[in-house]
């Protein structure tokens, strides 16, 4: 699994763990400006909040949801905002558009423009075992390498992709991201 890289306003960069962990600091620090032991949690919510599961979450061991953290923030009394790391920039999670070939359009194609795309279509199409010959979906570093391969840049071989019909314009957002 990849980690997700955050980028905070000073323009270095942190990840998820790293934000995990500072959470946990600020979660500390409103539990401990509070007085609180996270015994002292767990005996103040009547057990809702076991101290075990407040101790994960300082220390970054441990994910906890947004639901879970304004749960956490009104048990406090505070503002979730309280209980945000300052200065972090995290990236909306919105899906990235999907490139996707479509292999029939790409046999209308002339051979001698075809040729690289058809050969790196073939190549991961035997790597998945993936043999519908209709289309073929891509990530956006294959659309990257092709680009290299076509000696153009990801954007240029985008539009020229779409002009042959083998890319719908949808490709367009994904080399956006």
């Amino acid at each position: 699994m990849r980690e997700l890289t955050l980028t905070p306003t000073d323009g270095s960069t942190t990840t998820m763990s790293d934000y995990a962990k500072a959470l946990g600091a600020r979660l500390r620090a409103i539990r401990t400006q509070q007085g609180l032991s996270l015994h002292g949690v767990e005996e103040k919510s009547q057990g809702r909040w076991k101290a075990v599961v407040v101790g994960s979450y300082e220390r970054g061991d441990r994910a906890v949801t947004v639901q879970r953290l304004a749960e956490l923030a009104d048990f406090y009394g505070v503002p979730v905002s309280e209980l945000l790391p300052e200065g972090v920039i995290i990236p909306a999670n919105e899906p990235a558009a999907r490139i996707v070939i479509d292999l029939e359009q790409l046999s209308s194609v002339p051979a001698d423009k075809a040729a690289p795309l058809a050969r790196y279509a073939a190549t991961i199409q035997s790597q998945r075992g993936d043999y519908n010959g209709r289309i073929l979906s891509i990530r956006q570093e294959d659309l990257r390498s092709l680009a290299v391969i076509y000696d153009a840049s990801p954007s240029a071989l985008t539009e020229q992709l779409i002009g042959w019909g083998v890319l719908s314009a949808d490709a367009r957002r994904a080399i956006e991201v």
